[in-house]
């Protein structure tokens, strides 16, 4: 009887174990396959596409299958990515050069020192490659490998997705999504709401290439758009970077170069306007989206219009959560 009473209990405890085992091992959920991504940027001009790239190389949800260089000197700019990478031991990913423009337009006086500063820090021959896939080319060619799969993330003005969609707008279509960093929505109260809020302008990035900022809003693709209004308070200040440069990793010590180049030029605190693109694939909570009609008229606006939603825009995000999403995704270990 005795054993009877310590087996049956036992035999219970053994069942409900197993099952309970099995209903655990069938509730966890299978392992995302990184999301494969590629971002087109301007690294060189404001220290923000630096930031952008550091926190995706710390992300391993991202495959990052390329990264291409859009605008002005776009050799450039893929020699200060060669070292960025190198550092930071990514050679492994291929560096696309984008299509060559002409210099910076007159009424940005900063921009072209920005961009003559930070170029000495590809200069030095550190991880130099000897050459590099165009970037036209090197896109069209991992869409059509990865249809449907690729996220397209630019953080620049847009001549190389105007060629894009001008070479090849089946294969364009053909992209998962479209991540954006460009265009300023509604007026922007600065100071805490305190001062009178300022109009929307015309964006860089929309503004320095108009005719494939709107080949890309008519160009059918999903289009997720992180304009001024969600970005333009992502301020990285004096605390938060001296703990960051500090880290002492082969990346943050890169940024920390890169961002000391960029402000001989006379900034001191970035704005981190393009990693919102990055921060938003990995954590869509931090900048919500809304549908919205997006039209880029002949001077650059980005309108809002009545239609069908060609765009998921973001208008709001927190800056202390954005901060704080980034912070722990560069320190952790």
């Amino acid at each position: 009887m005795r054993r009877r009473t310590w087996v049956v209990p036992h035999l219970f405890l053994f069942f409900c174990g197993f099952y309970g085992l099995a209903e655990a091992q069938q509730s966890v959920p299978t392992p995302k396959a990184p999301e494969r991504i590629i971002i087109d940027t301007d690294i060189g001009d404001a220290i923000d596409d630096a930031f952008a790239i550091a926190l995706a190389l710390r992300s391993p949800e991202l495959d990052i299958l390329g990264i291409s260089t859009d605008y002005g000197d776009t050799e450039g700019r893929a020699k200060i990515l060669d070292r960025m990478l190198g550092e930071a031991g990514r050679q492994n990913i291929p560096v696309a050069v984008g299509i060559a423009t002409a210099p910076f337009p007159t009424d940005d006086p900063y921009a072209s020192q920005y961009f003559l500063d930070q170029r000495r820090y590809g200069e030095g021959g550190h991880f130099s490659r000897t050459s590099h896939p165009r970037a036209v080319e090197f896109i069209l060619d991992q869409i059509r490998r990865f249809p449907g799969e690729i996220t397209l993330i630019t953080i620049a003005p847009l001549p190389n997705i105007g060629a894009l969609i001008d070479r090849s707008p089946e294969t364009f279509r053909k992209v998962k999504r479209v991540v954006v960093m460009g265009g300023w929505i509604e007026p922007i109260k600065p100071d805490y709401g305190n001062a009178p809020a300022v109009k929307p302008l015309p964006e860089w990035n929309i503004k320095l290439d108009i005719s494939a900022s709107q080949k890309l809003f008519l160009s059918g693709v999903p289009l997720y758009v992180m304009p001024l209004d969600s970005t333009d308070h992502l301020q990285l200040d004096e605390v938060k970077r001296t703990v960051l440069f500090a880290h002492g990793t082969p990346l943050t010590d890169a940024l920390t170069l890169l961002y000391h180049q960029w402000n001989a030029a006379g900034g001191v605190t970035p704005v981190l306007y393009d990693a919102m693109t990055v921060a938003y694939i990995l954590n869509p909570r931090l900048c919500p989206v809304q549908p919205m009609h997006i039209r880029a008229d002949d001077k650059g606006f980005t309108r809002v219009e009545g239609g069908t939603p060609n765009a998921q825009v973001c208008l709001h995000s927190g800056a202390d959560a954005f901060l704080r999403f980034y912070m722990q995704r560069l320190l952790a270990p």
